[in-house]
């Protein structure tokens, strides 16, 4: 019998005692050992991998290991990695770390996001893009990095839960520059949020919002047709967890519509009359785009590196720059076939297998005199990696 005890810190229900104190072998993190306080004289603790221990225990058939696991072990924990090895446990969760951390923080949580993992770009473009994140915390992805990461462009309040439930339990309510230099000892969640946010409605869906009912929106101002920029934004993949830069962003459309999947989105742009527009329409959608006010390729430099690039004004050196960061989408529009024979070369240059299309929609429109006409937009070419 393989029983999965969770554990938080507050002492174990009378049925997870009972398996432990039955159990034969028991398994679990030194960081989860050190939470429950030790096991019960006679129990043997596991050595080595947990799956490796687990066929061990399966082919002697005796007595019932207990997996030992932090909060609720079938979110983000072991659960799912014994179910894939075609072991399905008995499972006794405890309180799930993210909940116990916003209950001490006294805040609602159905909106908020909850990541882990070992990419801390991924967990901090969810921090960027998003206005509650909860992070469960893994060696390299705590409060120190997470807050260097997101200075200066990001400003965010962090809540750092240390020992959530246990005799050493500490919530701190850190400022950036603060948790990048403080001593933490052994955190397990830190909060991110983003002190300026305001609901605008009540939430039905826990966790991120669901994705925008309509895209390729009518933006005044724009650069590009709707047409052009549903193209565009389909080879992009702006998605949760990712990076965009839209470099010559303009009126922000691209920045805008990336912003409403999910992703995070740094829009460069050097005119400020432009940026003033790109500003007014980031407010109407309540979105978040970071802004960068400068002349690429140099404004390039101090970002973080870009999982997907729309570069909509500059020349080949700007275009240059951004493959050289390696994203792994890089979408270029343009108005000459001179441009697109110099940016094919530089993404060739840099590895990419690049393709052009040129596009050009007509709209109908109704004449003064009841005549219908179809009123023809200038063409654009836009050059795209085809994988990189």
């Amino acid at each position: 019998m393989i029983t999965v005890v969770g554990v938080d810190g507050a002492g174990l229900s009378a049925e997870a005692q009972a398996r432990l104190d039955e159990a034969v072998l028991v398994a679990g993190s030194d960081r989860v050992f050190r939470r429950l306080g030790g096991v019960p004289a006679g129990v043997r603790r596991a050595e080595g991998p947990l799956l490796e221990v687990v066929d061990a225990h399966l082919e002697t058939g005796e007595g019932t290991l207990v997996v030992l696991a932090e909060g609720d072990p079938g979110f983000f924990d072991v659960v799912r990695e014994l179910r894939g090895h075609g072991v399905t446990p008995e499972v006794l969760p405890a309180r799930p770390l993210a909940s116990l951390a916003f209950a001490r923080a006294g805040l609602a949580w159905e909106d908020a996001l909850i990541v882990t993992g070992g990419r801390l770009d991924r967990v901090v473009n969810a921090c960027r893009a998003h206005h509650k994140v909860a992070v469960l915390v893994t060696p390299g992805v705590g409060p120190a990095e997470i807050a260097r990461e997101l200075a200066p462009t990001t400003p965010r309040a962090l809540i750092v839960c240390e020992d959530l439930g246990g005799p050493d339990e500490r919530i701190t309510h850190s400022r950036m520059g603060e948790a990048t230099t403080r001593p933490w000892k052994d955190p397990d969640v830190v909060l991110v949020l983003d002190p300026l946010h305001r609901p605008h409605e009540p939430g039905w869906v826990a966790g991120a919002r669901p994705g925008p009912g309509e895209w390729a929106l009518d933006f005044d101002g724009a650069r590009l047709s709707p047409q052009v920029r549903a193209f565009a934004l389909a080879k992009l993949g702006p998605r949760l967890g990712e990076l965009v830069w839209d470099v010559g962003a303009g009126t922000g459309e691209i920045a805008v519509e990336c912003a409403r999947m999910g992703a995070a989105v740094v829009a460069v742009e050097r005119e400020e009359e432009s940026c003033a527009r790109l500003r007014r329409n980031v407010i109407a959608h309540g979105v978040k785009v970071a802004l960068t006010r400068g002349q690429a390729p140099p404004a390039l430099e101090p970002l973080a590196d870009p999982d997907a690039v729309f570069v909509g004004g500059g020349g080949a050196d700007v275009v240059a720059a951004c493959a050289a960061r390696a994203p792994r989408s890089l979408v270029c529009a343009l108005r000459t076939v001179e441009q697109v024979v110099t940016v094919l070369d530089v993404l060739r240059e840099h590895g990419y297998h690049a393709e052009c299309v040129q596009l050009q929609s007509s709209r109908l429109t109704v004449q003064a005199d009841g005549a219908h006409r179809l009123a023809a937009s200038d063409p654009i070419f836009v050059v795209y990696s085809a994988g990189g």
